[in-house]
């Protein structure tokens, strides 16, 4: 492949998409402060690199997949961060979910040092990424996209042009608002289903071929009827990104009343469970407060495609 790329970020998500470069042929420089995440890679045939400095300043390009912006900006232009590597003309992709704010003052960060930016946030969840199914948003210039394309598409099915940068952060966190309320609708109708003595099982799949459909109950549904709730995807997380829709919401002039409700039930579900729970647990909120549990056989307690 004419590109190489320094991955930082080998968590549950970042993980996924760097063995989705590897498995298509790209060399793939990788960091993380934890030893077992570089050690996986290493043995699908990345090369491990000390910090994120010597990552990017041996592969010319860096990908980061990171929890927060916080974090973001400490990988970046932090002592041993991406800056003092990347060489004039390399690129940055970032495909941790930002604020639009955050990711447009990040990017005149290293564009200040000669480094070019594409935001590429993944929608779609950690068992799509896993095989390459993923859906990528993009923001930056199109020629930049252009040029990483084949990364980007060896990472995901999918991929979406959204505008400069800045405007896949909005997207992004559109669609992760949804999710969320999503999520706490399904439960609510789950629980709807149970109390009113309906078989559960029967209950998802006719939800799942009703005009009461979604991508959220689908998936996440089926490891609240399982009851391992594992998501890949924490309270913490989940209230970060909700707090990215309310912050743009003001700023934007639009009232999100939904928004604002569910945000408020994810900071009881930190509360109860704590912020590293899985996201999904948010369901267990009624299951306590009703009494009564969610369960069904012959569902996952992993997403598989």
């Amino acid at each position: 492949m004419s590109e190489s790329y320094a991955f930082i970020g080998l968590g549950h998500l970042g993980g996924n998409l760097a063995a989705s470069l590897l498995r298509n042929g790209f060399a793939v420089t990788v960091f993380d402060r934890d030893p077992a995440a570089v050690e996986r890679l290493v043995t699908l045939g990345a090369v491990a690199a000390k910090s994120p400095a010597e990552a990017a300043a041996r592969a010319g390009n860096a990908i980061t997949c990171l929890p927060s912006p916080k974090v973001s900006e400490a990988v970046l232009a932090g002592s041993d961060g991406l800056l003092e590597g990347l060489p004039k003309g390399g690129t940055w992709i970032e495909m941790s979910t930002n604020g639009r704010d955050e990711i447009v003052r990040l990017a005149a960060l290293a564009s200040a040092k000669g480094v070019e930016v594409l935001e590429c946030p993944v929608t779609g969840g950690v068992h799509l990424a896993a095989v390459g199914k993923i859906t990528a948003l993009v923001g930056g210039d199109p020629a930049l996209y252009a040029r990483h394309r084949p990364a980007i598409e060896a990472m995901c099915a999918k991929s979406f042009l959204m505008g400069p940068i800045g405007s896949a952060a909005v997207i992004k966190v559109i669609t992760n608002m949804l999710a969320f309320i999503h999520l706490v609708a399904a439960g609510e109708a789950l629980m709807l289903a149970k109390q009113g003595g309906l078989d559960l099982a029967q209950s998802y799949h006719a939800i799942v071929a009703s005009s009461g459909n979604s991508f959220v109950h689908e998936t996440e549904s089926q490891l609240v009827l399982n009851g391992s709730y594992d998501i890949g995807f924490t309270m913490d997380l989940a209230l970060k990104d909700l707090g990215f829709a309310l912050d743009m919401g003001e700023t934007f002039g639009v009232p999100l009343d939904l928004a604002m409700r569910v945000n408020a039930i994810f900071e009881q579900g930190k509360q109860a469970y704590g912020g590293t729970a899985w996201s999904t647990q948010i369901v267990k909120l009624l299951e306590d407060a009703v009494g009564t549990e969610l369960r069904a056989p012959g569902f996952p307690a992993k997403l598989e495609i």
